[in-house]
């Protein structure tokens, strides 16, 4: 959806011994919306296949333009998916450039391993249960969608989906994660962000987004402050939108009409 082929920006430039993560494929191929969870035991092969094992400790990183753009995603995927040893290389491939680090490029080869994984139900959040959230106020939800896009202004990356948000949901943009070098920002700032928009980091709290990627810095930043494991609606508005009644889609713009 950004208009980019990651996989052949990586094969021209990654960091040495780097494999190749995909989230577009390893995903739910068979859903109508983006970047759905695939099955524990794709999730498995998937990894296996990068040389990813049960003692393997995982880094991931990306080549965005904001030094995190969708690793956070695979950061979680993996701990949803029962593998704890993982961790994010902050300000990313931006970041290693800066400090003339060495690259490498071409396809990259890995020793296959044996991977198991297991999906814990924790970390998920479903259309049903962002409805039924609507009501019951049970937990907080935070938007990690740029702020046109959440009020409704500004165009969804999806053909189809209008721009708007869920009822009662808070946005904080992801790059407001970020500071302007691309480096995450501390846990005191990150912090006085949740703090700004009123979100309390002792109760439960759920992070959305368009397809459940840039949310993924919303389950980081709360990390960072202590608060493992906040659960991602993986449909996210793109089925929110598709499922929603018109009155459920909040919006400046054109909203939901049918």
């Amino acid at each position: 959806k950004l208009g980019r082929d990651a996989r052949r920006e990586f094969e021209e430039r990654h960091i040495p011994g780097a494999a190749f993560f995909d989230i577009d494929q390893c995903s739910d191929r068979t859903s109508p919306y983006d970047h759905m969870l695939p099955s524990a035991q794709h999730f498995a092969d998937y990894a296996g296949r990068l040389g990813v094992g049960a003692a393997t400790h995982v880094v991931i990183y990306d080549a965005s333009d904001q030094g995190l753009y969708s690793a956070p995603r695979v950061w979680w995927m993996f701990r949803a998916f029962g593998h704890r040893a993982v961790s994010l290389l902050d300000g990313g491939l931006r970041h290693w450039l800066r400090q003339n680090f060495p690259l490498s490029s071409g396809k990259t080869h890995p020793a296959p391993a044996e991977f198991r994984a297991q999906l814990d139900p924790a970390f998920i959040k479903t259309y049903e249960e962002i409805r039924e959230n609507l009501e019951s106020r049970r937990f907080q939800v935070v938007d990690a969608r740029a702020a046109g896009r959440f009020r409704g202004i500004e165009p969804e990356p999806r053909d189809g989906i209008e721009p708007g948000h869920i009822p009662g949901t808070v946005n904080i943009p992801f790059t407001d994660f970020l500071t302007q070098e691309g480096l995450e920002k501390s846990p005191e700032e990150i912090r006085h962000l949740f703090q700004e928009k009123k979100v309390d980091l002792s109760k439960p709290l759920v992070a959305t987004c368009g397809s459940g990627v840039t949310a993924c810095h919303v389950a980081l930043g709360a990390y960072l402050c202590g608060k493992p494991d906040v659960p991602i609606y993986d449909g996210s508005w793109v089925e929110w939108y598709m499922r929603a009644r018109p009155e459920d889609v909040i919006s400046e713009g054109r909203g939901k009409t049918h």
